[in-house]
């Protein structure tokens, strides 16, 4: 069988292709690197600075884009009332208020809060003039370990304040009417906090004392 082209490998021949397929390779390397690069820079910096009013102080941070409510009130602002339980949204311990919404703070990045307004548990009474939801959970034993009650007693004021307001809730029977406040309400809308002593009972019984005191 005879080869279709006259090729003979040589060493001078084959040393220049070799050096020159390295060089070439070498300069896709660095067009990559410098087009990362690029790329980067056109995305902005990983640090941002976000300004929000917490517990009626205007704070202005610092921090990793990345980086989520929850986590910039208890590291950088040394808030730590709001608790860290699952950090995925489904016990509730870091529930707080943002512009009178309850959110859960591990869910979201502190860096959408530009101009908001967070309301923590530090920012719900003190120790000298409790809110009636904290003293109500005190006087029912609304807790054993405690690790959720921040959560739960920021849940408990926006449940009240949800009803006042007419949001329908999933067990809401009528839409259209005004929304009683029952016991099936308060355990639906409950239902995103989760405490592990299981103080449910207790916990309703603060809720409803709480909104009979309101009524």
């Amino acid at each position: 069988m005879t080869l279709p082209l006259d090729f003979e490998p040589r060493r001078r021949s084959l040393l220049p292709g070799t050096a020159a397929a390295a060089n070439g390779s070498k300069l896709d390397q660095r067009e990559a690197v410098l087009e990362a690069a690029g790329a980067a820079s056109a995305l902005g910096s990983d640090v941002s600075d976000v300004t929000m009013t917490i517990n009626g102080t205007q704070q202005t941070l610092s921090v990793d884009n990345r980086v989520t409510l929850l986590d910039a009130l208890r590291e950088h602002l040394r808030l730590t009332g709001t608790k860290k339980g699952c950090d995925h949204g489904q016990c509730g311990a870091c529930t707080v208020s943002v512009n009178g919404r309850r959110i859960n703070s591990c869910l979201s990045l502190a860096v959408m809060h530009e101009g908001d307004e967070v309301t923590t548990i530090e920012g719900i009474g003190t120790p000298d003039n409790l809110d009636p939801m904290q003293a109500a959970f005190i006087e029912h034993d609304g807790f054993q370990c405690g690790y959720c009650t921040p959560g739960q007693i920021c849940s408990a004021r926006a449940v009240l304040e949800e009803i006042k307001a007419g949001i329908p809730s999933h067990v809401t029977g009528d839409v259209t009417a005004p929304i009683a406040l029952s016991d099936a309400e308060i355990r639906e809308r409950m239902s995103g906090n989760i405490c592990r002593c299981g103080a449910y009972s207790n916990i309703l019984a603060a809720i409803n004392q709480v909104a009979e005191e309101q009524a």
